[in-house]
């Protein structure tokens, strides 16, 4: 290979990769025509990876429909490259059926029916995104030409070269020289923190049953017995997915009752869930009704002008104080729009006359609540987003069957409105959240804020939109009630709180607003670790930050300095080392990382962020490659590449 080929190595395949391969693809006539030697670094199938492998229980669902799922760069993405448009999951999966989408594997009988059962309002499998998310990285990996060679490894260690460049040790014990590093790993397994470590080593001493934050499908649950009692801490989309394994995974199935509703059958295999956290409820079901009103257009307040004249104002931005009031006044705006202009039954101003008055008003005016009142004289209309964010706040419980009772309730509640046409105002504010998450890491210079507000950023708004944005489908809340009925998921309350009891060697769950404690020798919480560079279990991040190559966020608070667990990046995408130095030539980008942008698929249409990101950091590494001088070449190992299947 020619020795002035700039070399790009890749740690980590999976779909965000994949989406900075395509934006690599269509930004190079413009900024680099030169060839390329681009190295994929992943043990998994590139373009799924491990989170969305193919290897998962088939009954694990996407929390969004096939009509909302693209890895496309459509014309509405604000990005300077050119817009790429292609099938989204719908899109493709039908061209799959009709054969005008011809380049996909041999696809085993279940996975067909699924493609052919598949509508744009159905929520696909994990298994059938897995097919779609390969297709599209064998698909830019093609336009790429013969740039890309895939390794089925990890990468094991990275160190710095003396003239610059980096090396990357591989599990199969070859080395790659990256002349441009990006490390695109996604999300991680950590060690446990002290807590987790601290409950794993009770359950080992007792005998019990501990699993710590994890990816769900990758845990053993099989020390689980039929008919236990397991206390499981959290209610998010891991406990979906814990739901789905410990039910149907254990061989029950639910079945349609003749009043429409649904009934489980058990197997006689699944153990007894006692499930809570911090609100005690599961998350927002995802909406199934269709806006009525007004379409929705930019937005009017959490604008690039108006943080810009906070800044100019205040030099340093409060969460609270500036950025919040903002983000729920273009919350409330997208919503009430929808009722007077969609449900004008349900108003009592016209919309018109509404939209003048409240644009003037602060979100904590006391006038703005009496221009809702007077707008919308149902009161169980108004939009109350701190009861939205904790609904069970405050409230005291006599006994247990009063926290069944209200979290069944709220369950209830919830799909009445969310799973209903006749409440599209939800919908208004499911987009209103979602337009302002994307927009954050663009409007908002995160460096700009306090350290207490970028814990906010990072920690209780992206929770609060993930709570009420990112939910799983109606069915699974279906599911949840059924399975209460038949006594195999109980309900702990809010301000879960965790203690242990050496006495007997059992796990203590009880709440604040509860009185009395459940016990149970096994013990599950339901989430993903959190990140944490310094405890990371991928060797790569391990050597990056053992090395100083890379290093933790730090944040100075009031109460000393707080690592957010993150990789530090500029707003390049750039890596910070020990010394506080951007590399030039190396670059860090996902949800492990101090950058905004989440995700690495999205709805189209959203001028979604991480395809902006994705555009912005392609068009970061050609312009880098351009001006590198000519380097040894990429592999420094004798033998030649492995590459991968596809």
């Amino acid at each position: 290979m020619p020795a002035n080929i700039p070399a790009v190595v890749f740690i980590g395949g999976g779909p965000r990769t994949a989406g900075v391969l395509e934006r690599i693809a269509a930004n190079r006539s413009e900024l680099f025509t030169g060839p390329l030697d681009i190295h994929v670094v992943e043990p998994y199938v590139p373009g799924s990876g491990r989170i969305w492998r193919y290897d998962q229980h088939p009954g694990l669902l996407l929390n969004s429909t096939a009509a909302d799922v693209t890895m496309f760069t459509d014309g509405s993405v604000e990005c300077l490259g050119p817009a790429v448009p292609g099938p989204g999951l719908a899109e493709w999966a039908a061209g799959v059926v009709d054969g005008s989408i011809t380049d996909v594997p041999d696809f085993p009988q279940l996975l067909w029916e699924q493609l052919r059962q598949l509508n744009r309002a159905s929520f696909p499998t994990r298994q059938l995104q897995s097919q779609y998310l390969e297709w599209f990285f064998r698909r830019t990996a093609k336009s790429l030409g013969r740039s890309v060679t895939v390794h089925r490894t990890m990468a094991v260690d990275v160190t710095a070269l003396e003239g610059g460049g980096h090396a990357v040790e591989l599990a199969n014990g070859r080395t790659l020289r990256a002349d441009i590093l990006v490390n695109a790993l996604g999300h991680t397994d950590s060690r446990p923190d002290a807590a987790s470590a601290a409950w794993s080593g009770f359950a080992r001493r007792h005998g019990g049953f501990h699993a710590a934050p994890g990816y769900t499908t990758d845990v053993d649950y099989s020390p689980i017995a039929p008919g236990q009692d397991v206390i499981v801490s959290g209610m998010g989309l891991a406990f979906v997915d814990l739901l789905v394994l410990l039910t149907e995974g254990r061989g029950g199935r639910f079945e349609e009752t003749s009043d429409g509703g649904l009934r489980y059958v058990a197997s006689g295999s699944e153990p007894r869930l006692w499930a809570g956290s911090r609100r005690g409820v599961p998350y927002h079901s995802k909406i199934s009704a269709t806006l009525r009103g007004e379409a929705p257009g930019p937005l009017r307040f959490f604008t690039a002008a108006a943080v810009e004249a906070l800044l100019e104002r205040h030099g340093e931005l409060d969460f609270r104080r500036d950025l919040w009031p903002l983000i729920a006044k273009e919350a409330g705006y997208g919503y009430y729009r929808e009722l007077l202009t969609g449900s004008p039954a349900r108003a009592a101003m016209d919309w018109d006359e509404f939209a003048a008055r409240y644009a003037a008003l602060d979100w904590y005016s006391a006038r703005r609540e009496e221009l809702v009142a007077a707008a919308v004289p149902d009161s169980a209309l108004h939009l109350d987003l701190e009861r939205l964010d904790r609904p069970l706040e405050g409230r005291r419980f006599t006994d247990r069957q009063d926290v069944q009772d209200a979290v069944a309730g709220y369950i209830e509640h919830d799909l009445a409105l969310r799973d209903s046409p006749d409440h599209p105002e939800t919908l208004a504010l499911f987009l209103a959240l979602l337009h302002v998450y994307m927009e954050v890491g663009r409007v908002v210079p995160l460096e700009r804020l306090n350290a207490r507000s970028q814990q906010a950023v990072h920690g209780w708004w992206h929770g609060f939109f993930s709570f009420v944005d990112s939910g799983p489908p109606p069915h699974r809340l279906r599911q949840m009630l059924a399975l209460h009925r038949a006594g195999l998921l109980q309900f702990l309350g809010p301000n879960l709180e965790i203690s242990t009891d050496e006495a007997d060697g059992t796990f203590r769950a009880s709440s604040p607003q509860f009185p009395g404690t459940l016990a149970a020798t096994a013990f599950i919480e339901a989430r993903l670790p959190g990140t944490s560079v310094a405890r990371s279990l991928n060797p790569a991040l391990e050597s990056l930050h053992r090395s100083g190559l890379g290093t933790e966020q730090q944040l100075l608070t009031a109460d000393g300095i707080h690592s957010t667990g993150k990789l530090l990046v500029t707003s390049r995408h750039q890596l910070v080392d020990a010394q506080g130095q951007p590399q030039a030539t190396v670059f860090a980008v996902g949800p492990g990382t101090s950058g905004w942008g989440a995700g690495a698929f999205a709805r189209p249409g959203t001028n979604a962020a991480p395809f902006r990101e994705n555009d912005a950091l392609a068009r970061i590494i050609l312009s880098v490659a351009r001006g590198l001088t000519a380097e040894p070449s990429a592999a420094l190992s004798t033998a030649p590449a492995v590459v991968g299947k596809n």
